[in-house]
C-alpha cells in the first residue's frame, strides 16, 4: 500500500496539476497521509529550479494548515474519545501528567518533529490533544517547515539532480543529528 501511495505521489510530480497536488499533499500529510511532500516537491524543483522557493513557500503553507488541521483533530476527537476512554480506565491523572511535561517542552516537539523525519502528523495531532498553546505550535510549526522545505529547495536549486539522492536517502538523519546537537547544546547550557 505505501508503495502504491509513493508512486501515485511521484506521479502526481508529472502532471498538469503538480502545484496543487504538491499542496494537497503537504495538508494532508500533516495530519493523516504517510508520505511527505518531499517526495513531491523533489521532483518538481528538480524539473522547474527556478520555481524551487515557490514550491517550498506552497509546502511550507500548506504543511502548517495541515499542521492546524491535525492539532484540531488532537483537540475536537480526543475530548469526545480520548478523555472517556482514559476516564474508563482510570488514567486521567496519567494523561495530565504527560500533558505537563509535553506543554513544556511542546514547542521543541513540534520543531523536531517538523524538521526530522519524525512523523509531524503525530506531534500535531498530540498538541492538540495535550492543549499546546496554539500561538506556540504555529511559530514552531512555520519554523520547521519553512527550514525543512527552504532548505531542501536552496539545495536542489544549487546542485541540482546530482543532490536528490542525498536529499531522499540522506537528509533526514542530517536533520536528525543537528536538531539533537541543538537539544544537547541547550541542555548543556541548562545544566552549567
Amino acid at each position: 500500500m505505501i508503495r502504491a501511495l509513493y508512486d501515485w505521489t511521484i506521479g502526481l510530480a508529472q502532471s498538469k496539476h503538480a502545484i496543487w497536488a504538491l499542496a494537497f499533499v503537504a495538508f494532508v500529510e500533516s495530519s493523516i497521509f504517510p508520505i511527505p511532500p518531499d517526495i513531491l516537491m523533489i521532483p518538481m524543483i528538480i524539473a522547474a529550479p527556478r520555481r524551487a522557493f515557490w514550491f517550498a513557500l506552497i509546502a511550507t503553507i500548506s504543511s502548517v494548515a495541515g499542521g492546524a488541521f491535525g492539532y484540531m483533530i488532537g483537540s475536537v476527537f480526543f475530548e469526545s474519545i480520548g478523555l472517556p476512554v482514559l476516564d474508563f480506565y482510570g488514567q486521567t491523572g496519567h494523561f495530565e501528567s504527560f500533558q505537563a511535561r509535553y506543554n513544556e517542552y511542546g514547542a521543541w516537539a513540534v520543531l523536531i518533529a517538523g524538521v526530522t523525519p519524525f512523523p509531524y502528523k503525530v506531534i500535531t495531532i498530540l498538541s492538540g490533544a495535550t492543549g499546546l498553546s496554539f500561538p506556540v505550535f504555529m511559530v514552531a510549526s512555520v519554523a520547521a517547515r519553512a527550514l525543512r522545505f527552504f532548505l531542501i529547495a536552496a539545495l536542489l536549486w544549487k546542485f541540482g539532480a546530482p543532490i536528490r539522492d542525498f536529499i531522499e536517502r540522506r537528509l533526514g538523519l542530517m536533520f536528525t543529528l543537528a536538531v539533537a546537537l541543538l537539544v544537547a547544546g541547550f541542555a548543556a547550557v541548562r545544566f552549567l
